[in-house]
């Protein structure tokens, strides 16, 4: 679908929904654990939905009652075959291949969109290397286990994403094993955020500043139940709003949360922006800092380029439609702020790229622009916040919703 909006002033209370960060993570401890546990997800998306998928594949209960999510752990003997469809997410695919690996079991993997391209060879090589046998390092893939403890050596500038997925499975090894960091590790909030939710299901773990060690021999003990936070990657598109003239009053939030994102409130207005602990953060900044009467550099987010979308490259477009200048550099942007150029055309064309993101970014935007915004493909917003436009109409946004064929 597309949607066309009309400027109009953004006002209100936002209530965010469950970080999906924190879901999947939560969702997967419960799968693996000893008994069942009840995990309250405030809202779901395609995203959690491949996680909760490819957790049934794998053999785990899953049952829902409104915002609850009842899981039963993945069977301790698990032998038989599984495929596991992971949809769009990298979180889904890059934390379930060291589990499945782990639990033994002939896998095969398969994921859509541009999934498919985004790399694994640091994960898949390491797994190999203690045991994996796994036929290809892009999607689709087939892979068998066991995998051994003992040192497991990784990039920290690749993907965190690794790391999680290591940290989840290593702990069901019989043998102790520890993970050593190459390069300094971006990203370190997604992980601080894993080893949270595996201090809430019993697991130990010994970090230092590149390296983590983890017993084996460990059992995921449930808490019974649990709750994943509110959203702070949803909520920094509020916050964007906010610093181009809204009203938005945004709850269900964590101050002390260690979502990364958080950073949105302190970052907002800085000329000189490092993204590289908070990539998911630069469209909703961007959009921010093109409406400032400075030059923003946004740097360290060279990762983007491997996003749902070259995230670089469709953020630039996405301001660039809106009539304002920005430039791609090695590793990141600069926007060029202030008054938006000319334009004939009675409305401007956003391409969504079929990333959230990239939507979320340019109706934010889209409020405060010199004419009506038409936003294409905006239906992306079901990976991460399929209730978005909702919440934007109930804060005053003027959203036509186009469907195809109108």
């Amino acid at each position: 679908m597309n949607v066309l909006i009309t400027p109009a002033k953004l006002a209100g209370t936002v209530r965010v929904p469950a970080s999906k960060s924190a879901a999947h993570r939560l969702l997967i401890a419960a799968a693996l654990a000893d008994a069942p546990t009840a995990v309250r997800v405030s809202a779901l998306n395609r995203d959690i939905e491949a996680t909760l998928n490819c957790l049934a594949a794998l053999g785990a209960g899953i049952a829902r009652d409104g915002d609850v999510i009842e899981v039963v752990p993945i069977p301790k003997k698990y032998e038989a075959n599984a495929e596991l469809d992971c949809g769009e997410s990298g979180s889904t695919l890059r934390f379930l291949l060291p589990v499945a690996c782990a639990l033994g079991g002939d896998t095969r993997v398969l994921g859509h969109g541009r999934l498919p391209l985004r790399p694994n060879a640091p994960l898949t090589d390491a797994l190999r290397a203690h045991g994996a046998r796994i036929d290809n390092d892009l999607l689709p893939m087939r892979l068998c286990g066991p995998i051994s403890g003992g040192r497991w050596t990784l990039p920290g500038d690749v993907s965190s994403q690794y790391v999680t997925g290591l940290l989840f499975a290593l702990p069901l090894l019989g043998e102790d094993s520890e993970i050593a960091l190459t390069t300094p590790l971006q990203s370190a909030s997604y992980v601080a955020m894993t080893l949270e939710a595996l201090r809430l299901f019993g697991i130990a773990t010994e970090s230092t500043d590149s390296s983590w060690k983890i017993p084996g021999g460990q059992r995921y003990h449930s808490p019974g139940a649990v709750e994943a936070e509110g959203d702070w990657s949803a909520a920094a598109f509020w916050h964007a709003a906010n610093a181009l003239g809204a009203d938005i009053r945004v709850e269900g939030l964590d101050p002390a949360s260690a979502q990364g994102d958080r950073a949105v409130v302190r970052l907002l207005g800085q000329s000189l922006i490092d993204a590289g602990n908070v990539p998911d953060l630069v469209p909703a900044l961007a959009v921010a800092a093109a409406s400032l009467p400075q030059i923003t550099e946004i740097t360290g987010a060279a990762r983007l380029r491997l996003k749902e979308s070259d995230r670089l490259a469709t953020t630039a477009a996405m301001l660039e439609a809106l009539g304002h200048r920005v430039k791609i550099t090695g590793d990141g942007l600069v926007v060029e702020g202030g008054a938006p150029e000319p334009c004939a055309d009675e409305t401007r064309t956003v391409d969504g790229a079929n990333d959230h993101r990239i939507v979320m970014a340019a109706a934010v935007a889209a409020a405060t622009a010199d004419r009506p915004v038409r936003i294409l493909g905006a239906e992306a917003v079901e990976k991460s916040y399929p209730d978005f436009f909702r919440d934007y109409a109930n804060l005053g946004g003027r959203v036509h919703v186009e469907h195809t064929g109108q």
